[in-house]
């Protein structure tokens, strides 16, 4: 491995408890990762609250038919922290491609198919926060 390898960086987006002022973001900043770009995803996306324990957690999934945009945070995390948080990451979220809607790339958080057949969909929200925003006020 070069030095080169060492300080390069691997973008990563989130879409929910690891979001700027969640619950999990400081597991970012713990590792030394820094806050890119609020954005958000292609429209080839649903959102989902995943059943569980908390804290809760969303689910991305890229759909055929039906998405829809979803806003997300781009990180940027050194080669070692990245391989340090994928590690942690529990079923049945994984690290994946995600489309963004300027037409880029990068890795980020994505959801079993499986694990949400028995999920709430919230795509209609546009996001995590606007979900946990609506679900405080009511």
């Amino acid at each position: 491995m070069t030095d080169k390898t060492l300080d390069a960086t691997i973008d990563l987006i989130v879409v929910g408890a690891h979001l700027s002022g969640m619950p999990l973001n400081r597991e970012l900043v713990d590792l030394g990762g820094q806050l890119v770009a609020p954005t958000r995803t292609a429209p080839t996306y649903r959102l989902y609250q995943l059943p569980g324990g908390g804290p809760r957690k969303p689910g991305l999934l890229r759909v055929a038919e039906g998405g829809a945009a979803i806003e997300v945070e781009i990180w940027s995390l050194d080669v070692a922290a990245f391989g340090a948080f994928v590690a942690a990451i529990p079923q049945p979220l994984g690290i994946g491609t995600v489309l963004l809607e300027d037409g880029s790339s990068a890795k980020g958080f994505l959801v079993e198919a499986v694990a949400v057949t028995t999920a709430r969909d919230i795509t209609s929200f546009g996001g995590w926060r606007g979900f946990v925003t609506s679900e405080a006020a009511a």
